[in-house]
């Protein structure tokens, strides 16, 4: 069931009940990324999964990152409606997370961060710089395989045909404008000063052949995070809840409890 959430500008879709857990998705995906594992999910907690802004039916908003995370927070008190709620993100989806928990300290009581990180390094910065002038240029199917290899493997691509018809055809329906803003976000991003902010336990994900946020991103993470604990998901890329939905409901069980 959908819902409109923080004023009606962020639509979501809620299933379950229980404790509020909601998963923000990546930037080169949408939350049908999250499909194979919200029915296993959905029977233990509340599940919520919105469109972040720009994203779907929920409104783009101005003002960087900073702004996407604000507009975030009110989606999840609202949707909470005070009750202590866990926060998963995917790549972008855990940028998001990460900034709200350190702007709005009480926003949550668990966080995961799959695939994610503080701060890029200078090749990562340069590839979102890349990706937003060619987009800009040519248009985002310019840089469609671009994305997909960013997603996944292609040993993985070549065995899984209908699922990446899908995830083009998902990354192709992404707001340009949207796209471009979130790349220049992403490229100048460094939140690792702050990190000592966020009190609350944290799970990080990482997939081990992850290209988009590679493993010394997730290191660095959560070395730099007061309570965090790091694992690392094996034959899985940026989107490990896709690419082998079992290993990560697996790696999330004991820390959702």
């Amino acid at each position: 069931m959908d819902r409109l959430l923080a004023n009606g500008t962020v639509n979501a879709a809620q299933s379950g009940e229980g404790t509020p857990l909601f998963l923000f998705h990546s930037l080169l995906s949408d939350r049908a990324s999250f499909d194979a594992i919200v029915p296993e999910l959905e029977k233990s907690f509340r599940t919520i999964v919105p469109e972040l802004p720009g994203f779907g039916r929920s409104r783009a908003v101005e003002g960087g990152l900073a702004a996407v995370a604000d507009r975030m927070a009110e989606a999840v008190r609202d949707a909470a409606s005070g009750a202590p709620a866990i926060v998963l993100g995917n790549g972008y989806g855990g940028f998001v997370v990460l900034q709200m928990a350190i702007r709005h300290p009480e926003i949550a009581s668990k966080l995961v961060l799959a695939d994610s990180g503080a701060a890029f390094s200078e090749p990562g910065r340069e590839a979102f710089r890349n990706m937003a002038k060619v987009s800009r240029e040519k248009g985002l199917e310019a840089i469609t395989d671009v994305a997909m290899r960013r997603l996944f493997a292609p040993d993985f691509q070549a065995q899984h045909s209908e699922l990446m018809r899908d995830r083009r055809e998902a990354f192709l329906r992404t707001d340009p404008d949207v796209f471009r803003s979130a790349c220049d976000a992403l490229a100048g991003l460094d939140l690792r000063a702050e990190l000592a902010a966020v009190k609350v336990p944290v799970l990080v994900l990482v997939g081990e052949h992850d290209e988009a946020t590679p493993l010394p991103m997730s290191r660095e993470l959560a070395a730099g995070l007061p309570h965090a604990e790091l694992k690392i998901i094996p034959g899985c890329a940026h989107v490990p809840q896709l690419q082998s939905p079992r290993q990560f409901l697996g790696a999330l069980k004991d820390f959702l409890i």
